[in-house]
C-alpha cells in the first residue's frame, strides 16, 4: 500500500507545480505610459524605449531609455520574475524624437549598439536596439559603437555614474 500512496503523492505534487507564465505581447506606448525610475511620461522624450513584463503584474514597467531597462535587468532587486522584455526597433522608428508606439521587438532577439555616444530620452548615453543587424551596422557606422546581444551588454554600459556634461549627439 505504501508504494501506491507514494506514487499518488508524487503525482499530486507534480500537478501543483506552477508553470512559468506565458509571455504577454508588448503593450502599445500611450501618453499615459510613465517611466519606471523617474515617473515621467516616456512619450515626451526621444530615443528608444523599453518595457518589461513581470510575472503577476497586469501592466508592464516602461522605461524612458533602454539603458535604464538594461540596468533594471542587471539588478538583483526585482519583485517578480521577468517574463517578457521588449524594446523599440529604431530601424522602424519614424525618427529619434518619435521612436514609435508599437514597433516593439523581443529584446532577446534585438541587436544593440552600445558606446555610440548618443543621448537617450533622459540625456544619458543610450543603448540603441534594432531588429535588423544591417540597421544596427548602419547606425554604428554613422555614430560609432559596438553591436551586441542583450546578454552581452557590459554592466558599465548601463550601470554607474553618468557624466551629463559630456557632449552626446542626438541622432537625426
Amino acid at each position: 500500500m505504501r508504494p501506491l500512496a507514494l506514487l499518488l503523492l508524487t503525482a499530486l505534487l507534480a500537478g501543483c507545480r506552477e508553470e512559468p507564465a506565458e509571455a504577454p505581447p508588448p503593450v502599445e506606448m500611450t501618453q499615459d505610459a510613465l517611466s519606471y525610475y523617474c515617473q515621467m511620461n516616456i512619450a515626451d522624450h526621444g530615443g528608444p524605449k523599453g518595457q518589461i513584463h513581470l510575472d503577476g503584474l497586469p501592466q508592464p514597467l516602461f522605461f524612458a531609455q533602454v539603458r535604464d531597462l538594461v540596468a533594471f535587468l542587471k539588478s538583483p532587486e526585482r519583485d517578480a520574475p521577468v517574463i517578457a522584455v521588449y524594446v523599440s526597433d529604431m530601424g522602424a522608428a519614424p525618427s529619434w524624437s518619435e521612436p514609435g508606439a508599437d514597433n516593439w521587438i523581443d529584446a532577446h532577439q534585438a541587436h544593440f549598439v552600445t558606446g555610440a555616444g548618443v543621448a537617450g530620452g533622459m540625456g544619458a548615453p543610450e543603448i540603441v536596439p534594432f531588429a535588423s543587424r544591417a540597421d544596427a551596422e548602419a547606425f554604428a557606422i554613422r555614430y560609432g559603437g559596438e553591436i551586441l546581444p542583450l546578454d552581452a551588454i557590459p554592466d558599465e554600459a548601463a550601470i554607474g555614474p553618468v557624466d551629463l556634461d559630456a557632449v552626446l549627439e542626438e541622432p537625426s
